[in-house]
């Protein structure tokens, strides 16, 4: 699945994947391997071992980094997020040609991940005004069902990203608190685009943590630009 504004951007290649026909465990091993060999005329895909933080690393890496979130400004490298449930969240600078992927899900939006890629990509020479942004499918708020502590860990400001749900317990909007993140960190309005599907009700076309547990499949989004372009 891709985003029209960024297909329309020259060079560039990006993706979400949806759930193949294959079963969970299958979809999970095979996943990875397949979608590099799709890719493999338009780049090396490089993927981090996600841990829920806010650290961003930059491409490229030989030993697999513990990182939710990377850049680079080489059109030798695809970076990609493996997600099922939480968002993958991919920046573009048409201008520098730099990209990020950011994996999303609440505990890194809460230590500010979507930001920190932003901050990173301007330390290299980025405007944030200049960015664009692509928020991919992901639980959304009808499924989204989370404990009272959560209220906390966003703060007082966050309070507006917590629904009332109901078994009475709040739903957590994770979406809206990216976009939020994102827009203070610079990002356009008007250069925010989304797969607004939420992973948890679609079954018939993404995988999802909450659906089906950890031993579900997993999805990849990828970004980055062509080297022959």
């Amino acid at each position: 699945m891709s985003i029209a504004a960024f297909s329309a951007i020259p060079g560039l290649v990006h993706g979400f994947e949806q759930r193949s026909s294959e079963t969970d465990a299958e979809a999970r091993a095979s996943s990875r391997s397949r979608v590099a060999r799709a890719l493999e005329d338009r780049g090396r895909l490089l993927l981090m071992k996600q841990v829920h933080g806010g650290t961003v690393v930059e491409a490229p890496w030989e030993a697999t980094p513990e990182a939710d979130a990377a850049l680079t400004l080489s059109p030798e490298y695809l970076l990609g997020v493996e997600t099922a449930d939480c968002l993958p969240i991919l920046l573009v600078d048409p201008r520098r040609r730099a990209v990020a992927a950011v994996h999303a899900g609440w505990r890194g939006t809460a230590k500010g991940v979507a930001r920190h890629a932003i901050e990173a990509l301007t330390a290299r020479g980025s405007r944030p005004d200049e960015l664009r942004a692509a928020i991919g499918p992901g639980i959304g708020p009808c499924c989204y069902e989370v404990g009272d502590e959560l209220r906390g860990v966003f703060g007082p400001e966050g309070e507006e990203f917590f629904l009332p749900g109901r078994n009475g317990r709040p739903h957590l909007d994770v979406r809206a608190a990216n976009v939020r993140q994102l827009l203070h960190a610079g990002v356009r309005p008007d250069a925010l685009f989304h797969v607004q599907d939420c992973t948890c009700c679609r079954a018939d076309l993404y995988h999802s943590y909450r659906r089906d547990g950890e031993g579900g499949g997993r999805m990849i989004s990828f970004v980055g630009f062509d080297p022959g372009c």
